[in-house]
């Protein structure tokens, strides 16, 4: 039973589709209808739209900005990163372009700021943790802070970032006001904090630590039922003087249950530690990715 396995092409494909429609999603339906700029080409998009309404009925619409924009980037970093470095993001920039312009323009929250950006920092979360599951990105900023970094080393490419979406935050503080801009870093921060914990799931897993007078039974019977792999750590219990064997064990959040049923059938006198642990790679787990 494996937490994260390498996942398939189809799977993959899922997952981004899933991930750029709820990302659209939280576009169209929260940040665009309020004039909430969060940051990324999407809320440049935003701006963008805003100053064209006099040229253009309605302004230019987010999702052509968006594809517009892009567009020039793609091309450098086609040059600059290579051509594998950019795939995956490739598709699904793509399809967030796509679902910009599907996704119905519907105002789910006109009057609460803070509500709009609990709604769109929610949904914006899981969109882009699912994409970034995928080891993909949106392109946009993403893709434009990979490409200076390639020329200013020093700076990481998370600073670059931090420093464009800034500024297009900032941008949005002096279209739409400095309360919207408030209320978008809120939404910021809970997208961040709601993607991290979509990352996160796909990863934890438990260890176990069991100490037992029956540990020869006990790790036997994890490695043949459960079929999950056990380490014996030579220890010494302090106040008896006594050396034994302790089991160390890593298994999904559901094997867990199992691994404390089969401890409490073979020794219901045995010591048992359990943790949280939040990756785990190698065989069984997550695959390593070259």
């Amino acid at each position: 039973m494996e937490i994260m396995s390498k996942r398939s092409k189809l799977e993959e494909i899922v997952l981004i589709i899933i991930g750029v429609f709820l990302l659209a999603a939280s576009v169209n339906m929260v940040y665009e209808p309020i004039g909430m700029v969060t940051g990324g080409v999407s809320g440049l998009a935003i701006v963008i739209k805003h100053y064209t309404k006099n040229i253009i009925s309605g302004g230019i619409p987010v999702w052509v900005s968006n594809t517009v924009i892009n567009i020039p980037l793609f091309i450098v970093a086609w040059f600059v990163l290579g051509k594998k470095y950019i795939g995956k993001t490739l598709f699904a920039t793509v399809c967030f372009s796509v679902a910009l312009s599907i996704v119905p323009r519907v105002n789910l929250e006109h009057q609460d700021l803070l509500l709009a950006a609990v709604y769109g920092g929610v949904l914006g979360g899981i969109g882009l943790g699912l994409v970034f599951a995928t080891y993909a990105t949106t392109g946009g900023t993403d893709l434009l802070s990979a490409i200076v970094n390639h020329y200013i080393k020093h700076h990481s490419v998370g600073k670059m970032l931090m420093v464009i979406d800034g500024t297009i935050v900032a941008l949005g503080a002096v279209v739409f006001g400095l309360q919207k801009a408030a209320y978008a870093v809120i939404a910021v921060y809970i997208t961040t904090k709601v993607m991290d914990s979509i990352l996160e799931g796909f990863k934890f897993a438990k260890l176990a630590y069991i100490i037992s007078e029956k540990n020869e039974e006990i790790a036997q019977e994890i490695l043949t039922d459960m079929d999950r792999g056990v380490t014996g750590i030579s220890t010494m219990g302090m106040y008896m003087r006594k050396e034994r064997k302790m089991l160390f064990c890593v298994v999904s959040q559901k094997e867990i249950i199992q691994i404390k049923d089969i401890v409490a059938k073979k020794d219901p006198k045995a010591f048992v530690i359990v943790s949280d642990v939040r990756e785990v790679m190698g065989e069984g787990f997550i695959e390593y990715r070259q």
